[in-house]
């Protein structure tokens, strides 16, 4: 039998570490396994970075609709910022909900628009 690896101490997230959506799991997997958040920035960068030809703003409605899709209204809620970060507004965002629910169903739309819904009662759009 291996012995358990002892988790490794790392400094609080940097922005390099640092996921921009702020899931708080980040910050213990960052603490518990630098190397692996180090690993996977590049692959992040890649897939949800600045500079390329669809803008931030775009690539995160079709994150947010997959994530309504799967059900997990804390991710589009997180996605819903960055992509309002980036210019989105509010009724873009209710398009690329509506959009989802053509081949996610009703499920897709309801998870979608109560993170929306959330959001507004937050005041993010004032």
């Amino acid at each position: 039998m291996s012995p358990r690896r002892q988790p490794t101490k790392a400094p609080r997230a940097t922005r390099e570490t640092k996921n921009p959506y702020g899931y708080p799991f980040w910050e213990w997997v960052a603490r518990e396994d630098p190397e692996y958040v180090k690993a996977r920035q590049p692959l992040s960068a890649l897939s949800i970075g600045e500079g390329k030809e669809l803008s931030v703003k775009y690539r995160e409605m079709v994150i947010i609709g997959i994530l309504a899709f799967r059900g997990r209204k804390e991710g589009v809620i997180a996605h819903m910022r960055r992509a309002i970060d980036h210019g989105a507004t509010k009724r873009e965002l209710l398009e690329a909900v509506q959009s989802a629910a053509v081949p996610g169903g009703g499920p897709t739309f309801s998870t979608g628009a109560q993170a929306l819904m959330e959001l507004d009662r937050a005041g993010v759009f004032e």
